[in-house]
């Protein structure tokens, strides 16, 4: 029934033994007539600007900030700006539920497109009055007698642009910054001596220009991409035909997909196997996605069950992780025949999908082109004009890009402070532990989004974050509803997830020995990235609050777990105005399915 998320009885603080021996007065407000709220919100990505919508719609009387230290809105998207940057989850699969787009150029969605899919709803939504660019969060700390949260920003100020801190206090405070999202460059003996050009893949800054304006002028130029990870797989394809040589310096092994969902993608598209690689859409396929309403929804529909049925082959020693082991080193054989030695050094002894998995389109075939050299021995050094690696070879490069990856300890760039001056980082050491991958004993009025376990190895992680950012709304829905100055998780209920969590993983593959982000870089481990079942566990895990597992403290000093009824009507009867039948309207009005026998 719509609205039953909202339900649940609360466990509210209990009365004193003598709270009759006081005069109780109910309150002097309707209950409806809801209290004010803010809510600060970290970061204009996916997950911040999703909160934007769904905080606005969903709560009244609200006062919303969203801080991000960047200088656009799209977190990741807008940060990275690499040659090939491309999602390698289908487009069609990376995008919001309420938000189609029709014109996806290709299957995998070039980084700009995305960039300007996320623009687009901040404009149509209008959440540039909510949104603050160049704002960094430095600090933050709940402040127990008021039940709020203090955050310190720093800023350029509006008419210097000398960098200034302000401070800013809300309700509710939610992490919105990603999991991937600090990236490092790899500790290399001499890295920053190197006298060519030096990038990081999540660094390279193009300016005004595109990445192919850049690539221009490396077209005569050694170029050397140190790393195998999914940035890698992208930037070696992309790079492979603009430059006089490549140079791939691979330390690990990695699986390479057969490209997701691609027996869908064609059947869907009525092409022949012959064009199941080519992932761009055709001008008649665009057209039809723009024109034929039934299409465009059979294929996002199709495509998305096609991802949410492979969790099984994370499980270890399924018939389904076998028969993908198989399928992705017969392709990974055929795509890699014209180097075989490739084939041996970069195909994995671990299971399928014990580090992340990717198609990367075109990597293996980049590989085997005349101008790609794959280079397996260990890095020793790296010189004013190269590289030397262990077997004594050095190489000379003009460009150099480091594909090295992020920061992925979940200890954060600022201080978040909970109750008795806790510190976040202090209690994620020496790994993170949540309630449900969205709240924390002891950070009240805290709710992450993206945060630790949140990642998925099969399905959908946007339709997760969705449900994230629900969970948090539908708590700050109670938080003012009832009249609450703070909702925290139980410790003990934080302790059973996390058994459960222990639990789980070791029948997965993602705790076999590889090295992996979801293991916080580490080669075996504790998994801190992902969530411990499939995408669409996640979903039905968060979809209905357990408001028993939390404590509440009142906002007002009245010892009645029904203060907030009011005064015994609603606003609209109070004022005789607005809508006085609502229950006879959508989404109130239920209408049940009559048996057909």
């Amino acid at each position: 029934m719509p609205g039953s998320a909202f339900s649940r009885t609360p466990e509210p603080p209990q009365p004193s033994a003598d709270s009759h021996s006081e005069p109780y007065t109910n309150g002097e407000f309707c209950i409806d007539e809801y209290r004010p709220v803010k809510v600060i919100v970290v970061g204009a990505g996916f997950s911040g600007i999703t909160a934007g919508i769904r905080f606005q719609q969903k709560i009244p009387n609200l006062t919303l900030a969203i801080y991000d230290k960047s200088g656009g809105v799209g977190g990741t998207w807008y940060n990275n700006r690499y040659p090939g940057l491309t999602c390698d989850i289908p487009a069609h699969c990376y995008q919001l539920t309420f938000e189609e787009k029709r014109d996806w150029s290709g299957f995998y969605a070039p980084g700009p497109e995305i960039r300007a899919y996320l623009e687009g709803i901040v404009d149509k939504y209008k959440l540039m009055r909510y949104i603050r660019l160049r704002h960094e969060v430095i600090y933050a700390r709940y402040d127990e007698p008021t039940g709020k949260w203090h955050v310190r920003i720093r800023r350029p100020h509006p008419d210097t642009d000398v960098l200034e801190e302000i401070e800013d206090t809300a309700d509710v405070l939610v992490t919105a910054i990603g999991s991937l999202s600090r990236w490092k460059w790899p500790d290399i003996d001499g890295l920053q001596g190197f006298k060519g050009e030096l990038h990081h893949s999540a660094g390279f800054d193009p300016s005004d220009k595109t990445w192919q304006e850049v690539a221009e002028k490396w077209k005569d130029k050694r170029v050397g991409v140190i790393g195998v990870g999914s940035s890698a797989l992208q930037l070696v394809p992309a790079l492979q035909p603009r430059v006089q040589k490549l140079v791939n310096y691979v330390r690990g092994k990695t699986w390479l997909a057969v490209p997701f969902a691609s027996n869908a993608f064609v059947d869907l598209l009525g092409r022949d196997a012959k064009n199941a690689e080519e992932f761009r859409f055709t001008p008649e396929e665009l057209e039809r996605f723009k024109t034929d309403p039934e299409f465009y929804r059979n294929f996002r529909l199709s495509l998305e069950n096609e991802i949410n049925s492979v969790h099984s082959s994370t499980l270890r020693g399924s018939p389904m992780q076998l028969a993908a082991r198989q399928a992705f080193r017969e392709n990974m054989r055929k795509k890699l025949a014209k180097k075989p030695w490739i084939f041996e050094q970069l195909l994995p002894d671990f299971p399928v999908a014990c580090r992340r998995l990717t198609p990367g389109p075109g990597y293996l075939e980049a590989l085997c082109e005349d101008n790609v050299e794959f280079v397996s021995s260990p890095i020793k050094r790296i010189t004013e004009s190269g590289i030397e690696t262990a077997d004594g070879e050095h190489r000379e490069l003009d460009v150099l890009f480091c594909a090295t990856g992020y920061e992925t300890s979940f200890q954060l760039p600022f201080p978040i402070i909970g109750r008795g001056g806790l510190a976040l980082n202090d209690k994620w050491t020496p790994h993170p532990v949540s309630y449900l991958s969205v709240a924390v004993d002891g950070f009240p009025n805290m709710f992450m989004s993206l945060g630790p376990n949140s990642g998925v190895g099969s399905g959908s992680l946007l339709a997760l974050m969705e449900y994230q950012v629900g969970y948090a709304v539908q708590a700050t829905a109670k938080l003012q509803r009832e009249r609450l100055k703070s909702i925290e998780v139980k410790p003990e209920a934080v302790r059973d997830f996390d058994r459960y969590l222990e639990a789980y993983f070791p029948k997965s593959v993602y705790s076999e020995k590889c090295r992996s982000w979801y293991k916080a870089g580490k080669e075996e481990g504790r998994v801190v990235g992902l969530w411990p079942g499939s995408t669409l566990h996640a979903l039905k895990a968060l979809s209905y609050p357990r408001w028993e597992d939390f404590t509440y403290e009142l906002v007002d000093p009245v010892e009645n777990r029904f203060y907030w009824l009011g005064d015994g009507q609603t606003h609209a009867e109070k004022t005789l105005t607005g809508d006085r039948a609502w229950y006879l309207r959508e989404p109130y009005l239920d209408f049940p399915p009559i048996p057909e026998a």
